[in-house]
């Protein structure tokens, strides 16, 4: 058993995006129909909340339905909709008038922070998670320790003991292999941050060919007038989103059980026919809009926004007066010298790998055939019979439940599941219930 002086949380939640606000709010819910509490914590190691707040672009919407907010699709009649936020904001009949199924992504934003702030008693904010011990008991691990560093504490560590674990770490920016950040250089999540520091800039460099790019591309046009800004990316054109009824049924809540019961071949087979839906891939409208904008600059003899098409950077140098670049365009081979002020990846994002956060407790987990995590239908990761402690992912899981299980489209569903799995478990926490399997 612990020592007496360590308390021990029935659940301790990495992360507080809106995969776990989801779950905290899931876990109040439960416990107001049940009775049953369950005693959680959630480590966020931003000072306060915040989604993607360098992409807030002014104007951008919502790509998801507001019925897909953080519990609508689990619990139409609760508290936290995203309409019972606009009642409490004092905008319901505002934005009904406003016709539209996709707020902007400034509201939503502020609709999870309003969410966030329900629960301030449970989250420690500032709190950064280093390591994952697992405490041994009679030669079983029946809890872990989670190692967190507070901010502007580098030398101070402290740990969570817990019964149960939930993984919501969120994505990692990608960029190009040897790539390094500089103020010069930097993953389309700085944008905000970062393009407030540019100066006059004569030249602008967008690499990517997906939504996030597409965003970059539209936003630096129109904030720098003065400048000429190149787009460049391997396609012939940006792709559009498959956001079309009978594909959107990908992201439904039943698809995660298909998905998830098929073989391997059938569940690759899924995989690279929906790709469309949200790997890649831009909005319409805003591809029409940028080539009108492209299309009528080659008509006034002024061609500001230039789009480099089946292209590539096969050289990048930076230093503080600019960046050099290399373009080769990829049919010919041709290649042709680019100066600009900056350049902005928007190479998209990956999840963060479980097992390197998780450390030695990561030693318990089992993995599938073609070497991925092995994660249950209820989203707890597959150990050996020696680990009791729970292990529950959100996020990372779209090779084991498909393409929408880690998006917002089934964020409430999904943290209902994690919510009736950890119940379950506390409430017959007998050796067989926690074994592979059962």
């Amino acid at each position: 058993m612990p020592p007496t002086d360590t308390h021990v949380h029935d659940l301790v939640g990495i992360g507080f995006g809106p995969s776990n606000i989801a779950l905290a709010i899931a876990l109040r819910e439960r416990e107001a129909l049940t009775g049953e509490v369950v005693d959680a914590v959630f480590l966020e190691k931003q000072p306060r909340f915040g989604w993607h707040p360098g992409m807030l672009i002014d104007g951008t919407t919502m790509q998801v339905s507001f019925l897909k907010d953080l519990v609508t699709m689990r619990n139409p009649t609760s508290g936290f909709g995203f309409l019972s936020y606009l009642k409490d904001r004092g905008r319901l009949p505002d934005f009904v008038n406003h016709k539209t199924m996709f707020p902007s992504r400034a509201e939503f934003h502020d609709y999870l922070e309003w969410s966030a702030s329900a629960f301030t008693d449970q989250v420690r904010y500032g709190s950064e998670v280093v390591g994952v011990t697992p405490v041994t008991v009679d030669g079983v691990v029946e809890y872990v320790d989670v190692v967190v560093r507070q901010s502007g504490r580098a030398d101070e560590l402290t740990t969570c003991r817990a019964r149960n674990l939930v993984i919501a770490a969120g994505l990692e920016p990608v960029l190009p292999e040897g790539t390094a950040e500089s103020e010069r250089i930097w993953h389309s999540e700085e944008l905000l941050n970062r393009a407030p520091g540019l100066r006059d800039p004569k030249r602008l460099l967008v690499v990517g060919a997906g939504q996030s790019a597409a965003e970059v591309t539209d936003y630096l046009h129109r904030t720098f007038t003065g400048a000429e800004i190149c787009a460049v990316f391997a396609k012939y054109g940006y792709t559009p989103a498959d956001d079309s009824s009978f594909a959107n049924r990908i992201f439904d809540p039943g698809a995660v059980d298909h998905f998830f019961d098929a073989p391997e071949d059938v569940k690759r087979t899924l995989m690279g026919y929906h790709r469309s839906t949200n790997y890649s891939v831009v909005d319409l409208e805003l591809i029409d809009e940028l080539y009108r904008r492209h299309y009528q600059e080659r008509v006034a003899g002024r061609e500001r926004l230039r789009i480099l098409n089946a292209s590539r950077l096969v050289h990048v140098a930076a230093d503080a007066s600019g960046v050099r670049a290399t373009v080769e365009f990829l049919p010919t081979g041709e290649r042709a010298p680019l100066d600009a002020d900056a350049l902005v990846y928007a190479t998209g994002y990956r999840p963060c790998d479980p097992l390197t956060l998780l450390g030695e407790a990561g030693e318990h987990c089992l993995r599938d055939a073609g070497g991925a995590v092995r994660v249950e239908r209820d989203y707890r990761i597959a150990t050996d019979a020696t680990m009791r402690c729970g292990i529950y992912l959100q996020g990372a899981t779209e090779h084991s439940h498909g393409i929408g299980s880690t998006l917002l489209s089934n964020t409430a569903v999904r943290s209902g599941e994690i919510a009736d799995s950890i119940g379950a478990r506390l409430r017959s926490p007998s050796p067989d219930s926690y074994a592979l399997g059962r």
